[in-house]
Parts: structure tokens; C-alpha cells; sequence
């Protein structure tokens, strides 16, 4: 079986999202027979094929590898950052043309979950969209399930303090909420920032709804999130998020932002979303959630309806079957 070796810019150790899923590739692929290294660049490693999350990230390891070795085989995965970009932003022509270089050097480019096709011709031209590929990011629930909390319903934040992730915009909305009600926000996410860190503390010193965990280890953080009753999801922009596939693993209903990183894998027409930045429509929809039965079972019913796609064995299916055009 060929040697593959998996690019992630983020260190070994971390618990970013890139670093989550290639260390889980890595296990699927190692399932298949293939002996594989999990690297965060390219060093002239002995590999065949290689995969790299990340486009612009990764790009210096996709150039090296490809000039090293012309024709073997080279997978793409396609991240957030890698075509949600602020057109305005000082940087956006330069990583609009490495992503697309990086995509044009790619033999195959993995989305994490369906892509628009805006998001493909920002990446590729029209002619090139068949080398696209979907890979849904399967998850598994922890193997001890946590109770719910009597007299509380909480909801659950997973996602670091990023501007990407607008992380305390779940503890905002909660505070719009009514005396009466029992929501509390469970977050789980490192502050990489110092100003990051100073928000956090303050809104868990002002706001009695609000508690924040810091870092987890992955098993701690899922078994939190199974006995919450909601994952608010209220990102900017996102690739795949992992973490709407644990929720949909624990059997726990989603609210998130109207985002295509979303509606790729939930649907366009789920009825949990709210718009970018809307704190009022996020504390309305956690109040609904909180209060209206049928609406929570709606979208619980709806969630358990696409949890075929974050199956393990789904994924492993997916990436025999993109092993198999490459032999």
C-alpha cells in the first residue's frame, strides 16, 4: 500500500480542528493498510501520495512535494480560511492567488462537507470542479454519557477564542434572555489572545449564565457537550466544523449561523439557523428552543435525520474509495 503522509500546519499536541482531523485520517487510512505520517510540513519525507489540509497553510509543502516528485499524487482539503476571506482585507489578493495555485497543483480537492458553487469557482475553474471530493468528518459519541442538569438547560459553545468563531456572542445573547430562564452556556475553547483571555474572565465575572472552561481534552469537552441541550454554533465562516458533527454524534440539536459550513452538512432549510452577528435572533431562538417543545423536537428530529453522514464508517468508506482512483 502507498505511503501517505498528512500536512497540517497545526503542532502535535494541539487541539485545533486541522490537527483533529488529520490524526483521524491518520487512523482511517492506517485501518486501510496504508502506513501514513501525520507531518506539519513536507521535508522530503519518503511518501507517495500526500494530503494536506489547509491551501494557502500548506502550500509550501503541495510546491515542494509536487517539484520533488511530478506525478504522484497530491489531496488537497479545503479549510474556512481558506475561501471565507474579507475581500477588504490587506491580504485577500494574496491568498485568494495561493489557494488557487495550491488547488491547481491538487490532484484531488476534499471538501468537509458540500460546497457552493461559488465556493468551488473560487477555488477552481469550472472545468476542474470534477476533481472535487466530499468527505464529511465523522465523530463518534464519548463512551460515558453525561446527565442533563435538572432545572437548567444548557448549551454548549465548542470553539476556540477566535474573531473567527465570534465566541462570546452565545453569552451575549443569553443575557437578553428573561429572569425566568434556566439557559446557561457551557464554553469550551483556549484564548490564544490576551485580549481573548480578558473578555472571557470579565464575561464570567458579569454574567451569571456564563461559564468557561478554558482547554479541554477532546473526551472531557464531548462528554460535556452530551449532557448539554443545545451546541450553539456561531461562527463566521467555517469549513467543516467538527464540532457540528459531535453534536450530531451526542444526539444533540444544533443552532447556528446561517454559514455554508453549516448548511453543507445540516441543510439549506433546517430551521435552527440565525444570521451572522445577530445576538437578538440567537437569545429569540435559544428562548423558542427553551420553551417551545415541539420546536426543539423539530430540531432534534431533524439533526438525528443527518447523523448517517458523520458515521465512521462513512468516512472510511469515502477515503477507500479516493485511494482507489489514485491505484
Amino acid at each position: 500500500m502507498p505511503r501517505i503522509g498528512i500536512v497540517t500546519p497545526a503542532p502535535p499536541g494541539s487541539q485545533a480542528g486541522n490537527r483533529v482531523t488529520a490524526e483521524r485520517w491518520a487512523e482511517l487510512l492506517r485501518a486501510l493498510g496504508n502506513p501514513v505520517s501525520v507531518l506539519t510540513e513536507y521535508r522530503d519525507e519518503d511518501i507517495e501520495i500526500l494530503v494536506a489540509l489547509h491551501a494557502v497553510k500548506s502550500a509550501p509543502s503541495v510546491e515542494r512535494f509536487a517539484a520533488r516528485h511530478p506525478g504522484r499524487p497530491v489531496v488537497v482539503a479545503i479549510t474556512g480560511t481558506d475561501i471565507h476571506r474579507d475581500p477588504s482585507t490587506a491580504d485577500y489578493d494574496r491568498h485568494h492567488a495561493i489557494a488557487r495555485r495550491t488547488a491547481a497543483v491538487a490532484d484531488r480537492i476534499v471538501f468537509l462537507r458540500e460546497p457552493t458553487s461559488e465556493e468551488r469557482g473560487w477555488l477552481l475553474d469550472a472545468p476542474a470542479w470534477p476533481k472535487c471530493r466530499v468527505i464529511y468528518q465523522s465523530a463518534e459519541p464519548p463512551l460515558f454519557r453525561r446527565q442533563s442538569r435538572a432545572g437548567k438547560f444548557e448549551v454548549c459553545v465548542l470553539g476556540h477564542l477566535r474573531a473567527v468563531k465570534d465566541p462570546f456572542r452565545t453569552a451575549e445573547a443569553s443575557r437578553l434572555l428573561p429572569p425566568e430562564s434556566r439557559v446557561r452556556v457551557l464554553h469550551v475553547g483556549a484564548a490564544f489572545a490576551s485580549e481573548m483571555e480578558a473578555r472571557a474572565w470579565q464575561e464570567l465575572a458579569e454574567n451569571l449564565r456564563y461559564r468557561w472552561y478554558g482547554e479541554l481534552p477532546r473526551d472531557d469537552a464531548l462528554h460535556l457537550l452530551s449532557g448539554c441541550r443545545l451546541l450553539a454554533m456561531t461562527s463566521r465562516s467555517e469549513g467543516g466544523p467538527s464540532a457540528v458533527s459531535e453534536a450530531l454524534a451526542c444526539g444533540v440539536p444544533v443552532v447556528s449561523t446561517r454559514i455554508s459550513g453549516v448548511t453543507g452538512l445540516l441543510g439549506d432549510g433546517y430551521p435552527g439557523y440565525f444570521p451572522v452577528g445577530g445576538t437578538a435572533e440567537l437569545a429569540r431562538l435559544l428562548w423558542r428552543c427553551e420553551t417551545t417543545p415541539a420546536f426543539y423536537d423539530a430540531l432534534k428530529e431533524w439533526c438525528d435525520g443527518r447523523r448517517h453522514l458523520i458515521e465512521p464508517a462513512r468516512e472510511m468508506e469515502s477515503w477507500r474509495a479516493l485511494m482507489d482512483e489514485f491505484l
